[in-house]
């Protein structure tokens, strides 16, 4: 007898039945052999991938396009590239919100998404909401398919994995399950129900970095989060980094290069990238100005105000740290991330 609830038929067994358990919309083909087609034609060349900012927003990232930013909430952003993407008013891309918080605060600024995978969202943790952000999914200007925070970084693991997907259980019988787009499954060897989450390749990925050389060799201190799998899942990878160090510094600890060169397409150094968010053992987050940031959504035109001021008037990333404060600030800043006690 037919099942009326049933969506899915695994190919070449008609015996054994998938259940559609979400109801929303899957943003990105999830098809392992596709992107594998992509990453096998991507060079693997060592060269010199050195750019700026401006130049590696234009020539990766298109309109349309499905974005993912690294770090996690309020730590270690790409700050200085969401800015530019604002500024060269990238439209109607999808987002990954695994904890993505300031940097969908300035997407939805410049009006830059239109579809979001959200996890953790709109909130800027104990700071506040974003009025901007909850408006944009109250109002539908944004399309959402929510996830948990563990099955988005699932989603990132199975794409670096080279998988279609990955079977979960933490949110069975959850309206996360029911407002995503997995697919309930039975195990091949139990029997017993799986939700079946299905792999992220975004077009784009944005992650800021401690070092990298010239070729896009990364070494991340701190918490790292889900950045690795990211870079591994993304077609298209923009590397941001604190300091560019010689490709022999390198090679001295194989280790700590946690990104590869061959999964790079732009490196650009840019100092206190990451600002306002923390920036582990280099600077503090700048509480006061994500306070400034939720105090000029309130109103529409402070809002103009404040984003002419600290994006639209500014050539590049270091005009938006001269306008909260030049290097008096950051060093204030970094001085406080690196305090002992912070009672």
């Amino acid at each position: 007898m037919a099942n009326k609830n049933v969506d899915f038929h695994v190919t070449g067994d008609q015996n054994v039945t998938y259940k559609k358990a979400g109801k929303r919309r899957l943003f990105t083909n999830p098809d392992a052999d596709e992107a594998r087609e992509f990453f096998h034609a991507k060079s693997r060349r060592m060269v010199d991938k050195t750019t700026t900012v401006k130049e590696a927003v234009s020539r990766y990232i298109q309109n349309g396009d499905y974005f993912a930013a690294g770090g996690f909430g309020s730590n270690r952003i790409p700050a200085a590239v969401l800015h530019e993407m604002v500024k060269q008013k990238k439209k109607n891309l999808g987002f990954a919100g695994h904890t993505s918080t300031h940097d969908m605060q300035i997407l939805i600024a410049g009006n830059c998404l239109d579809r979001c995978d959200a996890a953790y969202i709109v909130g800027l943790e104990a700071r506040g909401l974003s009025k901007i952000s909850r408006k944009a999914f109250e109002t539908g200007a944004i399309e959402a398919t929510e996830w948990s925070n563990a099955t988005l970084a699932w989603r990132y693991k199975a794409a670096a994995m080279g998988l279609s997907f990955l079977p979960a259980r933490s949110t069975l019988g959850t309206d996360t399950l029911k407002y995503s787009a997995a697919v309930e499954m039975p195990c091949p060897y139990t029997g017993k129900k799986y939700a079946a989450v299905p792999a992220l390749y975004p077009d784009v990925a944005a992650i800021h970095v401690h070092r990298s050389d010239i070729y896009g060799n990364c070494q991340i201190q701190g918490i790292a989060v889900s950045d690795l799998d990211l870079a591994r899942a993304a077609k298209r990878l923009i590397i941001t980094t604190e300091q560019i160090i010689h490709n022999e510094d390198i090679r001295r600890a194989p280790h700590s290069t946690v990104i590869p060169y061959y999964l790079v397409d732009a490196v650009i150094e840019v100092p206190y990238g990451a600002y306002p968010s923390n920036m582990a053992y280099e600077y503090f987050t700048d509480e006061d100005h994500l306070m400034e940031w939720l105090k000029a959504e309130k109103d529409e035109e402070e809002l103009k105000k404040f984003l002419d001021k600290n994006i639209y008037n500014c050539e590049n990333h270091w005009d938006y740290l001269e306008a909260n404060g030049g290097l008096e600030r950051m060093n204030q800043l970094r001085t406080q991330e690196n305090l002992t006690d912070r009672r």
